[in-house]
């Protein structure tokens, strides 16, 4: 892939993942994105248009032989940046005991569990210099949840937020971690009343 600087964006075929692969992109990175499955996307269109730039992978974060297959097919390769975006929402409950517990695990499992298997699998290719990191979300604050709503969402990114950091605390080195909040946006899993684009 040259000699420019390698991405590997987890969840990238679209919203926030597709925009930071664009993003990425356009900076000269070469970046390996992946989608959860086969069926056409936006990131397979980007890859098309990319002149060799973008590489498109294949990973449900929730299928741990899956995050093997993809260290396995990734090995030998250098990463400047890993970063987990794959994640889920839930409808807003009108009580948390209206909340099945499939949607709970699922949620959980999704956000919180699965970033960090795939953390660990992967950051023996991150470069000692290089950055891991995984999107969170301002809603994942507790202190800052002063209106409720969307609590599994909430809980699972408070989850991620310190799965992270004991993963950073056991982990010294001097790659950097990073846990992102961009707020509220405009995708289809934000909605387009977002104030963000």
């Amino acid at each position: 892939m040259g000699n420019s600087k390698t991405a590997l964006i987890v969840g990238a075929s679209r919203g926030l993942g597709l925009g930071i692969t664009e993003a990425f992109l356009s900076k000269g990175w070469n970046v390996i994105g992946t989608a959860r499955d086969g069926k056409k996307t936006k990131l397979h269109e980007l890859s098309e248009k990319s002149k060799g730039k973008l590489q498109v992978e294949y990973v449900d974060i929730t299928i741990p032989s899956q995050v093997q297959q993809l260290k396995n097919h990734l090995k030998g390769k250098s990463l400047d940046l890993l970063f987990v975006n794959a994640g889920i929402t839930n409808p807003d409950y009108k009580t948390m005991g209206a909340v099945s517990t499939e949607d709970f695990n699922q949620i959980m499992l999704t956000n919180a569990l699965s970033p960090i298997r795939v953390v660990e699998q992967l950051a023996e290719l991150v470069t000692p210099h290089g950055v891991i990191g995984a999107m969170s979300s301002g809603l994942g604050s507790v202190s800052d949840n002063t209106s409720g709503g969307f609590e599994i969402y909430r809980a699972s990114k408070a989850a991620l937020n310190t799965l992270m950091k004991s993963y950073s605390a056991n982990h010294p080195d001097k790659r950097s971690f990073v846990l992102m909040s961009p707020g509220w946006v405009q995708t289809d899993m934000g909605g387009s009343a977002a104030p963000l684009t």
